[in-house]
């Protein structure tokens, strides 16, 4: 059995997965095609499919059109080592798109994701639990995680 995430685009669907696979290691393009027939959203040629993988999960796209638009009950969260990872994550997918609290973001095409980093979890699931309520509360105020801060408000 395999399970399979799937994104539906309006347009410029090749254009985001290029993007997408472009930034995350061990990310590839697999296939793309477009349907030679014609479909309810258009005539043969316009709807386009893809494969895709970012790092380890793999993805379906479809551009076919208006239908729901991504929201955030679909997100891709990327777990990160460093801060030069979610800097560049970070700078890369709110261009021409949009920043929210505690990690998250809208790209261009209006996905969300959650660039966060490895530590945040370790922290926040530390025995001390006045050390992981600081963090909590530190994390809570920014947009962009920063590695230093959470590991300022850890120490008190």
């Amino acid at each position: 059995m395999k399970v399979t995430q799937h994104l539906w685009f309006e347009k410029d669907m090749e254009s985001a997965i290029r993007f997408y696979t472009s930034l995350i290691p061990g990310s590839s393009v697999g296939w793309v095609s477009a349907i030679p027939a014609d479909t309810p959203s258009g005539p043969a040629g316009s709807v386009k499919l893809a494969g895709f993988t970012l790092g380890d999960q793999r993805y379906m796209a479809i551009e076919a059109g208006p239908l729901d638009p991504f929201n955030h009950a679909f997100s891709i969260i990327v777990e990160c080592e460093t801060q030069e990872e979610i800097d560049r994550l970070w700078d890369a997918l709110k261009e021409g798109g949009s920043t929210e609290q505690c990690g998250w973001l809208k790209d261009r095409w209006g996905l969300s994701w959650q660039i966060t980093p490895k530590r945040l979890g370790e922290l926040m699931n530390e025995p001390d639990r006045a050390k992981a309520k600081r963090v909590t509360e530190a994390m809570l105020r920014m947009v962009k995680f920063d590695i230093a801060a959470l590991e300022a408000a850890a120490r008190g």
